[in-house]
């Protein structure tokens, strides 16, 4: 609570309920006391900022979308949040192959996680498939990725049909 809500508090009290009003070392008590509480409640760790990385997709018309990524986001995220046409039909639980993207080969080999057998098992209906091929719902963003170039397929397949 801060010293001037205090204040109002202790104002109307007096008013209110005849009594006599706080001295001025009992002011001064309270304003220390609410300053203290008031830091009390102030945080002098700031809050991490959120980082984020250029990718650039290749659409299914060759054109390069340059995108920005926040560090922690799928690839999927980070294509749906900038418009790139990737369509992530089962909006990234895993049950289908229409986020599929082609990597890089340097690229794809410097990804931190390799794909789990549930992901290749989507994979293995992607339309388009590829050595380098990934479900953008599966990929994490990292701080390594700046600068990544992914292609978005042709065409896609969705798994669930």
């Amino acid at each position: 609570m801060n010293s001037q809500r205090l204040l109002s508090i202790l104002v109307s009290r007096t008013l209110t309920q005849r009594t006599p009003a706080p001295s001025i070392q009992s002011w001064s008590r309270l304003r220390a006391t609410s300053v203290v509480q008031e830091k009390r409640f102030c945080s002098s760790v700031p809050k991490p900022q959120k980082q984020f990385v250029t990718i650039v997709f290749i659409d299914r018309d060759g054109d390069r979308i340059v995108t920005k990524g926040c560090v922690g986001d799928t690839l999927l995220n980070v294509a749906i949040n900038n418009d790139v046409e990737l369509e992530g039909a089962c909006e990234g639980t895993l049950a289908c192959s229409t986020c599929h993207l082609i990597f890089k080969p340097e690229d794809f080999n410097k990804l931190p996680d390799k794909p789990t057998d549930e992901e290749l098992d989507m994979l293995d209906l992607a339309f388009g498939l590829t050595e380098t091929s990934r479900l953008g719902c599966q990929v994490i963003v990292t701080k390594d990725m700046d600068g990544l170039e992914i292609t978005v397929p042709k065409g896609v397949s969705d798994a669930r049909k």
